[in-house]
Protein backbone atom coordinates (compact mmCIF):
# COMPACT_ATOMS: atom_id res chain seq x y z
CA UNK A 1 0.00 0.00 0.00
CA UNK A 2 2.62 2.69 0.49
CA UNK A 3 4.33 1.65 -2.74
CA UNK A 4 1.02 2.58 -4.55
CA UNK A 5 0.99 5.77 -2.57
CA UNK A 6 4.38 6.85 -3.44
CA UNK A 7 3.92 6.18 -7.45
CA UNK A 8 0.80 7.88 -6.61
CA UNK A 9 2.88 11.15 -5.26
CA UNK A 10 5.26 10.64 -7.84
CA UNK A 11 3.17 10.40 -10.81
CA UNK A 12 3.01 14.48 -11.11
CA UNK A 13 6.66 14.59 -11.61
CA UNK A 14 6.64 12.03 -13.83
CA UNK A 15 3.81 13.05 -16.53
CA UNK A 16 5.21 16.39 -16.27
CA UNK A 17 5.60 18.25 -19.76
CA UNK A 18 9.01 19.75 -20.72
CA UNK A 19 9.82 23.15 -20.01
CA UNK A 20 9.16 25.53 -22.57
CA UNK A 21 11.84 27.19 -25.17
CA UNK A 22 11.94 30.37 -26.81
CA UNK A 23 11.17 29.83 -31.14
CA UNK A 24 13.37 31.41 -33.53
CA UNK A 25 11.32 33.75 -36.16
CA UNK A 26 11.14 31.57 -39.08
CA UNK A 27 9.57 28.91 -36.45
CA UNK A 28 7.20 31.75 -34.32
CA UNK A 29 6.10 32.95 -38.02
CA UNK A 30 4.66 29.42 -38.70
CA UNK A 31 2.35 29.68 -35.39
CA UNK A 32 -1.05 30.39 -36.20
CA UNK A 33 -3.41 29.74 -32.96
CA UNK A 34 -6.31 32.43 -33.94
CA UNK A 35 -8.39 31.17 -30.92
CA UNK A 36 -9.29 34.15 -29.75
CA UNK A 37 -10.70 35.10 -26.29
CA UNK A 38 -14.24 34.90 -24.79
CA UNK A 39 -15.39 36.11 -21.20
CA UNK A 40 -17.81 36.50 -18.75
CA UNK A 41 -18.98 39.19 -16.95
CA UNK A 42 -21.30 39.15 -13.72
CA UNK A 43 -22.43 43.44 -13.64
CA UNK A 44 -23.93 45.13 -10.75
CA UNK A 45 -25.27 48.67 -10.93
CA UNK A 46 -26.36 50.69 -8.02
CA UNK A 47 -27.14 47.34 -5.27
CA UNK A 48 -29.60 48.64 -2.91
CA UNK A 49 -28.67 46.15 -0.51
CA UNK A 50 -25.46 47.55 0.24
CA UNK A 51 -24.55 49.25 3.11
CA UNK A 52 -24.19 53.13 2.24
CA UNK A 53 -26.41 52.11 -1.15
CA UNK A 54 -27.58 55.99 -2.89
CA UNK A 55 -30.99 55.94 -2.99
CA UNK A 56 -31.65 58.64 -5.65
CA UNK A 57 -28.86 58.31 -8.68
CA UNK A 58 -29.44 59.72 -11.79
CA UNK A 59 -28.31 58.93 -15.32
CA UNK A 60 -28.90 61.94 -17.73
CA UNK A 61 -28.68 62.57 -21.23
CA UNK A 62 -28.05 65.73 -22.93
CA UNK A 63 -29.55 66.99 -26.75
CA UNK A 64 -30.77 70.42 -28.22
CA UNK A 65 -34.13 71.22 -28.85
CA UNK A 66 -34.15 74.31 -31.27
CA UNK A 67 -31.01 75.54 -29.10
CA UNK A 68 -32.97 74.67 -25.93
CA UNK A 69 -30.64 72.68 -23.87
CA UNK A 70 -32.64 69.66 -22.69
CA UNK A 71 -31.95 66.23 -20.81
CA UNK A 72 -33.51 62.91 -20.69
CA UNK A 73 -33.04 61.87 -16.82
CA UNK A 74 -33.20 58.51 -16.03
CA UNK A 75 -33.92 57.89 -11.60
CA UNK A 76 -32.54 55.20 -9.69
CA UNK A 77 -31.04 52.62 -12.97
CA UNK A 78 -29.88 49.91 -11.14
CA UNK A 79 -29.94 45.75 -11.37
CA UNK A 80 -28.17 42.77 -12.77
CA UNK A 81 -26.70 41.60 -15.38
CA UNK A 82 -24.61 38.46 -16.08
CA UNK A 83 -23.05 38.01 -19.85
CA UNK A 84 -21.68 34.49 -20.75
CA UNK A 85 -19.41 33.91 -23.81
CA UNK A 86 -18.89 36.84 -25.32
CA UNK A 87 -15.80 36.41 -27.86
CA UNK A 88 -13.05 38.71 -29.60
CA UNK A 89 -11.30 36.76 -32.13
CA UNK A 90 -8.97 37.90 -35.26
CA UNK A 91 -10.89 36.41 -38.55
CA UNK A 92 -9.32 36.23 -42.57
CA UNK A 93 -11.84 37.69 -44.74
CA UNK A 94 -13.45 35.98 -47.15
CA UNK A 95 -12.30 38.19 -49.59
CA UNK A 96 -8.93 37.89 -48.75
CA UNK A 97 -8.25 41.77 -48.22
CA UNK A 98 -6.95 41.33 -44.37
CA UNK A 99 -8.11 40.20 -41.74
CA UNK A 100 -11.38 41.49 -39.29
CA UNK A 101 -11.94 41.34 -35.43
CA UNK A 102 -14.87 39.17 -34.72
CA UNK A 103 -16.74 40.36 -31.75
CA UNK A 104 -19.30 37.39 -30.75
CA UNK A 105 -22.39 38.28 -29.06
CA UNK A 106 -23.55 36.66 -25.55
CA UNK A 107 -25.14 33.29 -26.26
CA UNK A 108 -26.55 34.11 -22.84
CA UNK A 109 -27.91 37.17 -20.92
CA UNK A 110 -29.87 37.13 -17.46
CA UNK A 111 -31.16 40.24 -15.84
CA UNK A 112 -32.06 40.67 -12.61
CA UNK A 113 -34.23 43.66 -11.35
CA UNK A 114 -32.65 45.64 -14.23
CA UNK A 115 -34.11 48.69 -15.17
CA UNK A 116 -34.76 52.67 -13.67
CA UNK A 117 -37.45 53.80 -11.28
CA UNK A 118 -38.74 57.30 -13.68
CA UNK A 119 -37.61 58.68 -16.74
CA UNK A 120 -38.62 62.46 -17.34
CA UNK A 121 -37.57 65.18 -20.13
CA UNK A 122 -36.17 68.27 -18.20
CA UNK A 123 -34.52 71.87 -19.01
CA UNK A 124 -32.02 71.16 -15.94
CA UNK A 125 -30.59 67.43 -15.12
CA UNK A 126 -30.21 68.41 -11.22
CA UNK A 127 -33.68 69.54 -10.96
CA UNK A 128 -36.19 67.81 -9.15
CA UNK A 129 -37.69 65.34 -10.87
CA UNK A 130 -41.31 65.86 -11.12
CA UNK A 131 -42.79 64.15 -14.27
CA UNK A 132 -42.34 60.25 -15.17
CA UNK A 133 -42.95 59.07 -18.61
CA UNK A 134 -42.95 55.26 -17.46
CA UNK A 135 -40.40 53.02 -15.62
CA UNK A 136 -38.76 49.81 -16.43
CA UNK A 137 -38.02 46.50 -14.38
CA UNK A 138 -36.24 43.37 -16.18
CA UNK A 139 -36.36 39.62 -14.99
CA UNK A 140 -35.44 37.20 -17.51
CA UNK A 141 -32.92 35.56 -20.04
CA UNK A 142 -31.90 36.61 -23.79
CA UNK A 143 -29.50 34.12 -25.54
CA UNK A 144 -27.95 35.37 -29.07
CA UNK A 145 -26.29 34.32 -32.00
CA UNK A 146 -24.02 35.85 -33.91
CA UNK A 147 -20.97 38.49 -34.09
CA UNK A 148 -20.24 42.11 -34.74
CA UNK A 149 -17.22 42.84 -37.74
CA UNK A 150 -14.62 45.80 -37.41
CA UNK A 151 -12.17 45.67 -40.47
CA UNK A 152 -10.30 48.63 -41.95
CA UNK A 153 -10.48 50.02 -45.52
Amino acid sequence: MTRLAALLLLLPAMLQAAPPKPLEDSELSGVSARDGISFAAHVVVNDPTLVGAVTDSRLSLGFHDGGQPRYIVLRNVRGTVDMFAVGLNVQARPDGNGDYIAITLPSQMRYTNFGFESMSVQNDPNAAVTGNLGSVNINGSLQMQGEFRMWAH
